[in-house]
Formats: structure tokens, C-alpha cells, sequence
């Protein structure tokens, strides 16, 4: 199986990975059944699996599937707590969209907007 890269994206980066599994770091604003929102900077609606265990006000971590919508179908998350610098984790997004060539496998295509 060949490796794939999964980028670190925010709310503003999500229109390049349509169809594409990305990372979110973010905080929880909402919980509703079986969707959340949460702010990466900017808000993003979630579809959650059974696994996902999020509590309001948390920061989290999500892998998922970007939809046509612009929501993320959640794959995997983890609860990261009340401590999370979030200036630091939106910076390391803007990092690695500066220099994917760091941050994306050899051979991977890039996405759309590079």
C-alpha cells in the first residue's frame, strides 16, 4: 500500500481537499447527535462516528474525509483537552501549506490551490 500524506488544514483550507482525508486540531462549540462544530479557525461541521467522544469547550483532533459540503466525516478524533494552543496550531498549518514539498510524500500530487 502506498503512503499518503495527511495534511493539518483549518476551516480555510478545506475547499483543496475535497474527497481527501485531512487533520483538524480544533475547539468543540457544538454537539448535536451525531454532528458537531467545531472552530479551526472558522467554524467546520463534523460527522461523527461511534468512537468520537467530544465535550464542549475541548479542543480536539479529528481525520477525516473532506465532503462536497465542506463538512468532515470524521475517521478518527481524540479529545486534546483545555490546554490547546491553538495560534500555534493554526501557525504549523500555514507552515506546511508554505512548503508542502516538507510535508507531502514523494511521488504525492498535490492539491488544487498549490
Amino acid at each position: 500500500m502506498e503512503a499518503v500524506s495527511t495534511p493539518r488544514v483549518t476551516c480555510a483550507y478545506l475547499n483543496m481537499y475535497v474527497g481527501r482525508n485531512v487533520m483538524v486540531v480544533g475547539k468543540v462549540q457544538q454537539l448535536r447527535g451525531e454532528e458537531a462544530v467545531i472552530d479551526a479557525d472558522g467554524n467546520i461541521t463534523v460527522h461523527l462516528n461511534r468512537d468520537a467522544h467530544l465535550a464542549p469547550g475541548s479542543g480536539v483532533q479529528i481525520i477525516g474525509k473532506v465532503n462536497p459540503d465542506l463538512s468532515v466525516k470524521v475517521l478518527s478524533s481524540m479529545d486534546l483537552g483545555n490546554s490547546v494552543d491553538y495560534t500555534l496550531a493554526n501557525k504549523f498549518v500555514e507552515i506546511e501549506h508554505q512548503y508542502p514539498n516538507l510535508f507531502i510524500y514523494p511521488g504525492e500530487q498535490k492539491p488544487q490551490g498549490f
